[in-house]
């Protein structure tokens, strides 16, 4: 079970674009997912990243560019899901259908042993909840089916659109850690989440978009940037001269207490110290480190990368009159093509022409919008 051996399972994304009629969903996207490390995938809503998702698993077509893992796309790899795992719905369930008789069918089309079954729902930790029908699951019960069955066939690939939305504090910790186990086996993993304080403890790199193109990507160090020291001084001249000295970048900061200095260091002490030596006394000192969701928010917020599906008033803009647009979404969608975690579910209408996912068929139930739900 698993990959193929030499299958490292990079993904590469290169110049991927996706328009829906005038919209542009993707703009002309690179990125870069290495294995054995857990890459966050962010953005505000309606920024693409469940369209992305979408078109590196074969769910939709791009309108230019590529998505691969490994070099080739989803569709050409031979039977995909005992090499790439996704979930992307936590609604994707029958529910009439027990958790684990939800994963055997699935085991049954990937050609995974049954025993596999109970291994992953005694892993994700709802054992108990495996005879019970998936329609009365919590929505914390709901991911951890769901991640049960991205890892079904032991895939080399992990793909979770926000894995941890409906845990509860407990099951967050669990999350991580778990992930961070599946990435310490050197797997891939690439998770898209709206919760940027758990995504900081969680990750190891970050991409973050906007409007469909990348704004950041780096590791969460690089994004964050050299922590610092914000220091109230009795003599901000003198204490900025004995720091310098000592080889350390001081910038002063003015503000309505006077001038302040911010010292290139994360070591308080030393700052401590030299003042001491230089008989300057301290109002304040105090470490400061940019977390990422004031970088998240610094980035996408800005007037270049605001959101462009929200008008002035912060509404949505009507949906299209054209009529078609919604026959090319539909037209679009790969025929035949089975869905990356398991078989197709309860047929569903295609979704409106407000829906920018342009995803639509039998294994999209409940679907919504990349800007309504992403």
């Amino acid at each position: 079970m698993g990959a193929r051996p030499g299958f490292t399972g990079t993904i590469e994304v290169r110049g991927l674009t996706k328009r829906f009629g005038s919209f542009t969903a993707v703009d002309h996207l690179d990125l870069d997912v290495e294995p054995g490390r857990i890459t966050g995938f962010l953005g505000p809503n309606g920024s693409g990243k469940t369209t992305t998702l979408r078109m590196l698993l074969g769910l939709i077509r791009p309108t230019a560019g590529t998505a691969t893992i490994d070099g080739r796309r989803y569709v050409d790899i031979p039977n995909p899901l005992t090499v790439v795992g996704s979930a992307l719905e936590a609604t994707n369930f029958h529910p009439g259908r027990s958790g684990r008789d939800h994963l055997r069918v699935q085991a049954s089309v990937a050609g995974v042993p049954g025993r596999r079954v109970d291994e992953l729902l005694e892993l994700v930790g709802i054992p108990a909840a495996a005879r019970k029908r998936a329609g009365g699951y919590s929505m914390g019960m709901r991911q951890r089916l769901g991640l049960a069955a991205a890892l079904l066939g032991d895939p080399q690939v992990v793909i979770l659109d926000e894995p941890a939305n409906g845990l509860d504090p407990e099951g967050i910790r669990w999350l991580r850690g778990f992930l961070r186990h599946l990435a310490g086996e050197g797997k891939t993993l690439l998770i898209s989440s709206h919760m940027l304080s758990e995504v900081e403890q969680t990750v190891d790199d970050v991409l973050i978009i906007a409007n469909g193109r990348r704004v950041a990507q780096g590791t969460v160090a690089e994004l964050r940037g050299e922590p610092t020291a914000f220091v109230r001084t009795s003599d901000p001249d003198r204490l900025s001269g004995a720091l310098r000295g000592r080889g350390l970048r001081v910038d002063a900061v003015d503000g309505p207490g006077g001038t302040a200095l911010r010292v290139t260091t994360q070591d308080l002490q030393v700052v401590g110290d030299v003042a001491h030596a230089n008989d300057v006394a301290i109002h304040e000192l105090r470490g400061e480190q940019t977390h990422l969701e004031e970088l998240f928010f610094n980035l996408t917020e800005s007037g270049e990368h605001r959101n462009r599906n929200l008008g002035d008033d912060g509404s949505a803009p009507p949906a299209s009159s054209d009529a078609s647009h919604d026959a090319s979404r539909v037209a679009d969608l790969p025929p035949d093509l089975p869905p990356p975690s398991g078989p197709p579910v309860d047929h569903v209408p295609p979704p409106d022409a407000s829906d920018a996912s342009g995803t639509s068929g039998p294994w999209a139930p409940g679907a919504r919008s990349e800007g309504e739900a992403r």
